[in-house]
């Protein structure tokens, strides 16, 4: 990442808080070798990171600096969508209209190709395809084995979740499952679903160490206690498999 003092605008009224956060978030994390990531999942942890915590306007910095170090259009957007699982329509709205914004001032034709690979009709049967292959077989329709009266929210966690987010083209299942985990813990106070898709990136091949390092990543963005209690989950995770 850059070194992005002036580029936080807060140079002119802030300089010695914007010349250390600039030092701390553009050199000092993204080098340090316990946290280093490469640099196309680091911006893509750091955007999704951002929409959990809501941190509009330096969303729209990151997310030109990320489309400079060759996050694609649809990459940006795809984070953007899926947050909307997480963090719900009101919390995203703002994010679409960022994302639309920087990509409408560099000259990006909206909207950008469809991604969508499933129907109304197919969205539930592969959603719940996505579950079992992340969390295992105990999800196959369990909206059929629950309590009744909460069934249909089961269903929508496959259906519109799953079916209609983590279906889609444009980042892959580790992509997927890395963005939410950060949605997630960046958010705060939903540490047991945190813990989940922990273990879910686990599922797929991420190591304790990686999510480690996706951690200190969204740190300069979060604060300590959220990346603390982070760091908590990916422990209970991992201790869970043991």
């Amino acid at each position: 990442m850059a070194n992005y003092a002036g580029v936080l605008g807060l140079d002119a009224t802030d300089p010695e808080f914007a010349e250390r956060f600039a030092y701390f978030a553009g050199e000092e994390v993204p080098t340090e070798p316990a946290a280093e990531l490469p640099t196309r999942e680091r911006y893509l942890v750091v955007l999704a990171a951002l929409l959990g915590c809501q941190g509009l306007d330096t969303f729209k910095l990151m997310a030109a600096e990320a489309l400079d170090a060759g996050v694609t259009p649809v990459e940006l957007k795809e984070v953007v969508y899926q947050a909307c699982a997480y963090l719900g329509l009101g919390r995203v709205r703002p994010f679409v209209d960022a994302a639309n914004e920087v990509l409408a001032a560099r000259g990006v034709e909206l909207p950008l190709p469809g991604q969508a690979t499933t129907t109304l009709e197919t969205r539930c049967a592969a959603g719940n395809q996505k579950q079992i292959a992340y969390f295992g077989e105990g999800l196959r329709e369990n909206w059929k084995s629950g309590p009744e009266e909460r069934a249909h929210v089961n269903r929508w966690l496959a259906e519109n979740c799953f079916g209609d987010y983590y279906t889609r083209d444009g980042l892959s299942d580790l992509d997927r499952e890395m963005v939410t985990f950060c949605y997630i813990a960046a958010q705060g106070g939903c540490e047991p679903q945190a813990t989940a898709h922990a273990n879910a990136n686990m599922n797929l091949g991420r190591s304790k160490d990686f999510l480690y390092r996706v951690v200190s990543q969204m740190l300069p963005y979060i604060g300590y206690p959220r990346s603390l209690n982070a760091l908590t989950c990916v422990d209970n995770a991992a201790a869970a498999r043991a």
